[in-house]
């Protein structure tokens, strides 16, 4: 059985909700109680995650400028992002789990589940 079933179609599709998702779960889990930053680094990340699509040569983007493996890069860098800031910018409870389980949860699809994406960077490639 091949887990790799977000090819591009699936991750285009997927892209506005998650975005919209990081714009609006913040406020509506209350974020920002270990540290004012957990409500606002999800909203910056979910506006630059709407413009990243709007601007990707994918299947939803909009204007189709940045190519398809520059978007998982910087989905990847995301996820990153997210799972080291709790330790770094000191968020704990709701806030800590909320940006483990989105920074595990975008690692998981782009390293796992993502379709083999061929021009990234040696760095962020899958194996």
């Amino acid at each position: 059985m091949n887990l790799r079933f977000v090819n591009r179609q699936v991750h285009a599709c997927i892209d506005y909700p998650v975005a919209i998702s990081l714009m609006v779960m913040p406020f509506l889990l209350n974020l920002g109680s270990s540290n004012p930053v957990a409500k606002w680094l999800s909203v910056a990340t979910g506006v630059a995650a709407l413009i990243l699509t709007l601007l990707t040569d994918h299947e939803t983007g909009v204007i189709k400028v940045l190519p398809y493996s520059f978007h998982v890069a910087v989905d990847r860098l995301v996820g990153m992002t997210f799972v080291v800031a709790p330790f770094v910018l000191g968020f704990s409870g709701l806030d800590a789990g909320y940006y483990w389980a989105n920074g595990a949860a975008v690692l998981a699809v782009t390293f796992l589940l993502n379709a083999h994406v061929s021009k990234v960077s040696p760095a962020l490639a899958v194996a």
